[in-house]
């Protein structure tokens, strides 16, 4: 007998994914669509629209295909804050530029904050501005390609293009917009016009709903593409990993949300609003909340590129040398600012670095400290949080990297801090799912999602993690200017792509 199920789609980084789950929380089936982003320069992160809609309906029909469900309403949910620009019928323009990865807007950053002021933008937005505005992208469209547009009518994020694609309907959810700083007012929840028409005076800005709410029904057109039936609701949907959070019921006041992803990402539900120059103060997914967020710019896309350095070894593999290593990686320690970094230190042009590295260390060494530079990473982002008023009571983990053991005790052991990990951890399409079911039956995400473990820190460890964060701490400032001029560098190499056969000798080593 077929079913009542919902489907929840999430457009990540470096894949989508999709879950089939009936309304009693127990995934049915799932699926994911692997891909890659653009890096065209240094700090230039996008990402082709069209991608995030072949994937879906991709997804759709492979989870439709068995025939055991009928679908009662679909949950979206994708990356950002991003940057998709369309013109009037929503035909996208260029490809999306991604959330804070993409570093490409200092100069549209130093001149808005000179124009609006500093405090006035962190007063009025909840956040100062930095690479994850997704306000300040958008002048730097407006700055860099003018005549492009001046034919941008429409502001998409993955989430809401999703909702477009299905239901015809243009709409934002609250917190994807207290992301666009400074384009919009956290203290009353909506665009805030006059800086807004100044920073983009003909694009017409989305109605704001909630991320819970319906956007509108699948169409006839959507309906023949994906295989779902018309007039099935769609959520408005929203970021990711405010999805993660609502998956694994990290709503609560004093909930700390940890995604373990291609980032890190940090949300923090506090009793009202803060503000923070180092951490980003949002709006809620759900109405009534409030956020302070905090995101590194890698931590899972460090293991994959050691993975493929290494020749492709498989993670467990990888895990398994790492627990060989052992806590303090051999006497290395690793800075992740790989693709800069965001918060707390709001370095776009920060530099991975690897120090104490010797002609003994193995595989399994350098990949302990990348899984510590993490967990080093969480420990400062936390402690910045609890310094702006943030009150961390439950730390609650989700996401791919949850799968394996250590990742997740490495981090609890450098913070102090047990973390619950729930029985599903698949993170934001289950959010989405979850929602999605909100619209058709009541139900809850702890009967959803119950939590199966604890990872409790080891107190043994504590004085050498307490030695090695202080390191940490003190190597970034070390080797800052450095890691600028070399960040300098960097884009004075690329500034104009070299042909193909360069690339390829320099990537792999083939003759020109």
């Amino acid at each position: 007998m077929r079913v009542a199920a919902v489907i929840g789609v999430d457009i990540g980084t470096s894949s989508s994914k999709g879950v089939l789950v009936d309304l009693g929380g127990r995934v049915i089936g799932s699926c994911t669509r692997h891909h890659e982003v653009d890096r065209p320069r240094p700090g230039w992160v996008e990402m082709d629209a069209e991608i995030w809609w072949q994937e879906f309906v991709g997804i759709t029909r492979e989870l439709l295909a068995p025939g055991e469900a009928d679908v009662v309403a679909v949950g979206v949910s994708g990356m950002g804050p991003c940057v998709l620009l369309t013109d009037a019928d929503g035909v996208p323009l260029r490809p999306s530029i991604l959330y804070g990865i993409d570093t490409r807007s200092t100069g549209q950053i130093a001149r808005l904050n000179e124009r609006f002021g500093e405090n006035a933008i962190m007063q009025r937005c909840g956040s100062a501005l930095s690479t994850q505005s997704a306000g300040a992208k958008i002048a730097w469209v407006a700055d860099t390609e003018p005549h492009l547009f001046a034919r941008a009518r429409r502001l998409f994020m993955p989430s809401s293009w999703l909702a477009f694609k299905l239901t015809g309907e243009y709409v934002l959810d609250q917190h994807s917009a207290s992301q666009c700083t400074p384009l919009y007012d956290t203290e009353n929840l909506t665009w805030y016009l006059p800086w807004a028409k100044e920073i983009a005076p003909e694009l017409v800005l989305p109605p704001l709903r909630w991320a819970g709410e319906v956007a509108g029904s699948v169409t006839a057109e959507a309906a023949s593409l994906t295989g779902l039936r018309v007039g099935t609701p769609v959520i408005t949907g929203t970021i990711d990993a405010w999805s993660e959070a609502i998956s694994v019921g990290a709503q609560g006041v004093g909930d700390l949300m940890l995604m373990y992803g291609t980032t890190m990402f940090l949300v923090n539900t506090v009793p009202n609003r803060l503000t923070s120059p180092s951490l980003w103060g949002t709006v809620g997914a759900l109405p009534g909340t409030r956020n302070l967020a905090a995101g590194m710019a890698t931590s899972g896309a460090i293991t994959g590129w050691l993975r493929d350095l290494f020749g492709s070894p498989d993670y467990p593999e990888l895990l398994r040398l790492a627990e060989l290593s052992g806590p303090g990686a051999g006497g290395l320690l690793m800075l992740p600012y790989f693709a800069g970094e965001r918060t707390p230190i709001m370095d776009p042009h920060a530099r991975g670095v690897i120090a104490g590295l010797t002609v003994s260390h193995t595989r399994g060494d350098l990949y302990r400290a990348a899984l510590e530079a993490t967990g080093l990473g969480v420990r400062h982002n936390i402690e910045t949080m609890q310094a702006a008023g943030g009150d961390i009571r439950r730390v609650v983990a989700v996401g791919g990297g949850t799968q394996g053991k250590l990742w997740t005790q490495v981090v609890s052991d450098i913070t102090g801090r047990a973390q619950d990990i729930p029985s599903q951890t698949i993170g934001a399409s289950y959010g989405g799912a979850f929602l999605a079911a909100q619209v058709v039956t009541d139900v809850s995400i702890e009967a959803w999602n119950a939590i199966r473990e604890i990872r409790e820190p080891r107190p043994e460890l504590a004085a050498d993690y307490e030695e090695l964060y202080a390191l940490y701490r003190e190597l970034y400032t070390g080797s800052k200017n450095i890691a600028h001029g070399l960040a300098a560098r960097q884009e004075r190499l690329t500034a104009e792509t070299p042909p193909l056969a360069q690339r390829k000798a320099r990537t792999e080593g083939v003759a020109p």
